[in-house]
């Protein structure tokens, strides 16, 4: 399992002090109110930033890292995606998943054929939808319902899945 997990992208400065508006990449955003640092990947490696404050301007964040004090200063940032650790992260009932342990996930069908591995997530608000990519690029859609997914496994990275009649056509 991943140790960071992706929680926001930095979008653009917001007033005078190195403050930043980032786009939550989670359910709860409120979890920049809770947690004290946060990540940034640079090449192959998260570099730590320690968070100064965090409020709420609905859909988005305002953050202040602690030393980036003026708009110039974080328009460097711009376009980052913003990571924390996972056990900073709010925990999931029974049957939830973070998105870093399904992106990428291997998915074979009920039948036993390999479809590919899911390489997006769309929320769609009455259920997410899984991007499916096969080896040769070919692609579809599959709903994130009881009646497609029979199961996960986070440990070994795979996913088996029942498609529905007509969903390929």
């Amino acid at each position: 399992m991943k140790k960071y997990l992706k929680a926001g992208t930095i979008t653009q400065p917001f007033g005078i002090k190195g403050e930043t508006k980032v786009y939550p990449h989670t359910d709860d955003p409120a979890i920049f109110k809770k947690i004290k640092k946060v990540f940034m990947e640079k090449n192959g490696t998260y570099e730590e930033y320690e968070l100064e404050s965090a409020r709420m301007a609905l859909p988005l964040v305002i953050l202040k890292l602690k030393g980036i004090d003026t708009p110039e200063d974080i328009r460097a940032y711009r376009q980052r995606d913003i990571y924390i650790l996972r056990e900073d992260a709010s925990p999931l009932a029974e049957g939830e998943y973070y998105f870093a342990d399904i992106i990428g996930m291997e998915v074979e069908d009920d039948t036993g054929v390999n479809r590919g591995k899911i390489t997006d997530i769309l929320q769609t608000g009455a259920n997410d939808v899984y991007e499916i990519t096969a080896e040769d690029g070919t692609s579809f859609l599959l709903p994130a319902i009881k009646d497609c997914i029979i199961k996960v496994d986070t440990e070994e990275n795979k996913m088996l899945i029942h498609i529905l009649e007509g969903l390929l056509d």
